[in-house]
């Protein structure tokens, strides 16, 4: 089955493309807060960065699905690649007449808009590139080739930064964009570049608030973002100030924990088959919460990492989860812009949480940090069970709007 989707030479050639744009965002993901190690920015600092880029990915949220509907698909791809090439190429390239702070708080930011709009756009592709009854089939090939890049990404973070520094790993993030978006020359979709009525935003918003799942998932998903996005940012100031590691060592702790995500996509359809959508979601996040809290009282490198893994591989099977579960109960047509919603509604606390969560381990100490991070994960993920979320399958979709 799988063989034939690599006949396809506009699908081979999207998933090559898009998983070294995978490669190079992943050294990114390292290679920010090793930007720790060379004092020019503070944990703090990036703390405010992750909320002004959440706040900018939340404003995006508002048109990135009208951008998706109402434009040709590819062409809104391709410019988000090249837009991203500029803004992160910039970095490297000013740090050559000295370290430039102040330019992260403008290019990450900028960035995430694109990066937004480019998500909700490429769900809206796939479909465009495999026959209907091989979209799950490709989904899951696509995830798979994102989580290799994700295991090698740190890692080559980590050892460019030991060598040269952490913007120069942001430089090959940057490449991975022109790449892409040149290979995306090659690349036709079938049918037309753009689909689906102009209703804008409001028929997802309209949507989830309708459907009994959606709903209370995008609220309690707003509560554990609040509490994990700066979770990477922690653990690398946990590594770096607390034990006093290389970025090498970090580079491979953190593919360590791109580990879970890996196993998560083996593991999350016998899970879902065995216990349905709400026991599945619900005991990943209520694990994840106590892995959370494991990971602030953890002095030990290797034990950290298996922690790491131990979050990613919680959090990859509530994702995927999730993810399905919209796919499942969402008209075709309304797909684009409940994405755009579902991603947007969920990231309204985010900003705060960036700030709070790396002020705290700042100021506070990481254990006491994460300890209570993990426990309000836990607490939220079991609130689950006081609502649909908590029945053993979803219920039906609302009718179409």
């Amino acid at each position: 089955m799988s063989a034939a989707l690599w006949r396809s030479r506009d699908f081979a050639v999207f998933m090559g493309v898009q998983t070294l744009s995978a490669f190079g965002d992943a050294c990114t993901f390292a290679a920010v807060p090793l930007l720790m190690r060379t004092g020019t920015v503070s944990i703090t600092d990036l703390g405010w960065i992750r909320a002004l880029s959440a706040v900018a990915t939340l404003l995006t949220g508002v048109v990135a699905g009208v951008i998706a509907d109402r434009f040709d698909r590819r062409r809104v791809l391709r410019r988000c690649d090249l837009a991203r090439f500029v803004l992160l190429g910039a970095v490297p390239l000013a740090w050559l007449a000295g370290p430039q702070p102040w330019l992260l708080y403008l290019v990450l930011p900028a960035a995430a808009v694109f990066s937004m709009v480019f998500q909700v756009t490429y769900v809206a592709v796939v479909p465009a590139l495999v026959p209907a009854d091989r979209i799950a089939e490709a989904n899951g090939l696509l995830y798979g080739a994102y989580s290799v890049a994700y295991l090698a990404g740190p890692a080559v973070a980590g050892l460019v930064s030991q060598g040269a520094g952490p913007v120069y790993a942001i430089g090959l993030d940057a490449i991975s964009f022109a790449l892409s978006a040149a290979g995306l020359f090659l690349v036709k979709l079938r049918g037309p570049g753009s689909a689906g009525p102009e209703r804008g935003l409001g028929a997802g918003v309209r949507f989830i608030r309708r459907h009994p799942v959606m709903l209370p998932l995008t609220v309690l998903l707003a509560v554990l973002i609040f509490f994990t996005s700066s979770l990477n940012d922690v653990i690398v100031y946990h590594l770096m100030s607390g034990l006093g590691q290389p970025d090498a060592v970090i580079g491979l702790v953190l593919t360590a924990g791109v580990l879970g995500s890996t196993f998560a996509s083996a593991a999350v359809a016998p899970l879902r088959r065995r216990a349905g959508f709400g026991a599945t979601w619900i005991g990943a996040f209520g694990l994840c919460g106590l892995v959370v809290a494991g990971i602030g009282l953890a002095t030990d490198v290797p034990l950290i990492a298996v922690l790491a893994a131990a979050v990613t591989l919680c959090t990859g099977i509530a994702g995927i989860s999730s993810v399905s579960l919209r796919q499942e109960v969402t008209p075709g047509h309304l797909l684009g812009r409940v994405t755009a919603a579902f991603w947007t509604l969920q990231l309204v606390l985010a900003p705060a949480g960036d700030a709070a969560l790396t002020f705290s381990a700042k100021h506070l100490g990481v254990p006491a940090t994460l300890g209570v991070a993990g426990a309000a994960v836990t607490v939220t993920a079991l609130a689950a069970l006081f609502t649909p979320i908590g029945r053993r399958t979803a219920a039906p979709p609302p009718p179409a709007t």
